[in-house]
């Protein structure tokens, strides 16, 4: 007689378990008894709630996503910028992603973070970081953009409003993200291991991003593309409404009309 193996809730050979009784053994052997069996506990409720976040996912990030790049298309009248900021962003929650997987779930630097034993990340662990950490990284995007495009308005020089607006906001992103990664990081110290795993997802996220992305990659990106940052096709331009961080470039955008706009609010005193 075989010995009798037994595996973890986590493990994998448990998920290969249920799906073997749920679609092979079960209907074997209730066929033609008319008896409807079913494999239930926490083990495979927690196996179901997985596959349906798996399937949900893709379609949760690119609704985030495309929302963005529509927000972003429309405030900055830009195509390129839009597009940027959703790949910096994907890059550095993918990073913050690794981070937490080579730790908790193949024990990299286990030790260092009071991780006694390797295993699976948490199933709803992804969900909850992606929505934190692409709201951080939009803010520092916006926060960043909105200074460079006020430059790019005034002057029309690309690396002009690339460099005065890094310089006038990388101070106050590296001090805001210093703060969140403090505060994410105290999370690390905590009992629980779920608890651990948001603190360093969410502190190696705001690292990556502030430091690496947003003060490195992405002036980097705008110097490379030059005047195609503020390329937006004229059709477009008619057809969606103008919206703006400051309400002043709403203004500039208009042109002519504009200029006829801020002459007369100036002279009503508003």
């Amino acid at each position: 007689m075989a010995p009798i193996r037994i595996s973890a809730p986590q493990d994998a050979a448990t998920t290969r378990l249920i799906d073997q009784l749920r679609h092979h053994t079960i209907p074997v052997v209730a066929t033609g008894t008319g008896v409807t069996v079913l494999v239930g506990g926490t083990t495979a409720i927690l196996t179901d709630f997985t596959g349906v976040l798996s399937q949900k996912l893709p379609l949760f990030i690119g609704l985030v996503v495309g929302l963005s790049f529509l927000l972003l298309a429309v405030v900055f009248r830009s195509l390129v910028i839009p597009l940027t900021a959703a790949v910096m962003n994907l890059l550095s929650i993918g990073a913050a992603f690794g981070v937490v997987v080579a730790v908790f779930q193949h024990g990299t630097l286990g030790s260092l973070f009071g991780v006694n034993r390797p295993g699976p990340v948490e199933s709803f662990l992804p969900v909850m970081l992606f929505a934190i950490l692409f709201g951080l990284s939009m803010d520092y995007e916006v926060f960043l953009i909105a200074r460079v495009h006020e430059e790019w308005l005034k002057s029309s020089d690309n690396r002009t409003a690339v460099r005065n607006g890094l310089a006038a906001t990388g101070k106050t992103i590296t001090a805001a993200a210093l703060i969140m990664i403090l505060v994410f990081g105290s999370f690390i110290f905590g009992g629980e291991r779920v608890i651990k795993e948001f603190g360093l997802g969410l502190a190696a996220g705001v690292l990556l991003d502030a430091v690496l992305i947003r003060m490195a990659l992405v002036p980097a990106a705008m110097f490379l593309f030059g005047r195609a940052n503020w390329w937006f096709p004229g059709r477009l331009d008619r057809l969606l409404p103008r919206l703006a961080v400051d309400p002043s470039e709403v203004i500039v955008g208009l042109g002519p009309a504009g200029a006829q706009l801020e002459a007369e609010v100036l002279a009503s005193g508003l």
